[in-house]
């Protein structure tokens, strides 16, 4: 017998309806203004005149821009544009030169979030560091580590970190240091 939560309505079971899209058929010039996120990042999956692929690819990034305000979600954004563009060495250059507003606010993005990542990445070395080092040494002092011990270690901070490297000095006992 089903058991059931007298308390919580049936629900019916789910229903998914599909939408299905040729983009390819899709003129651009229809969708090119759309204030829809999703039509705007597949421009260049639409149709479009030969000799206008940088133009849609622009259209498409000031969209992204005009659309989606967190960075983050831009310069996310901004990979499936490229991938759907697509555009070689030369059409490059040419966005460039033709649209240099949007192509320098998009580089600001991705060097923003490069000095980001890179700041991330030095600060869990960083943290990595000071929980080798303090393991080293409370292995030195007090023998082979409790795994309880080590995953503390692991998920500690690293202000947490260095307030225990000091008490290894001091204490007698490895339960002195992690209090």
């Amino acid at each position: 017998m089903e058991e059931r939560n007298l308390y919580a309505p049936a629900l019916p079971p789910f229903d998914f309806h599909y939408l299905s899209c040729a983009l390819g058929e899709l003129s651009y010039e229809h969708y090119r203004d759309s204030d829809n996120l999703v039509v705007r990042l597949n421009l260049p999956n639409m149709q479009y005149p030969a000799g206008h692929k940088v133009a849609v690819y622009a259209q498409a990034v000031r969209g992204l821009t005009k659309l989606e305000s967190d960075p983050e979600q831009q310069l996310k954004y901004l990979d499936f544009i490229d991938i759907y563009a697509a555009l070689d060495d030369n059409e490059r250059a040419e966005y460039q030169r033709d649209y240099p507003d949007e192509a320098q606010t998009m580089s600001r993005f991705a060097e923003r979030f490069h000095e980001k990542g890179k700041q991330e990445g030095i600060q869990q070395g960083m943290q990595q560091g000071e929980a080798l080092v303090l393991e080293r040494l409370l292995h030195l002092k007090f023998g082979a580590l409790p795994d309880a011990v080590q995953r503390r270690i692991e998920q500690a901070n690293e202000q947490t970190l260095l307030e225990w490297s000091e008490r290894v000095l001091t204490a007698s006992h490895l339960d002195e240091v992690l209090h």
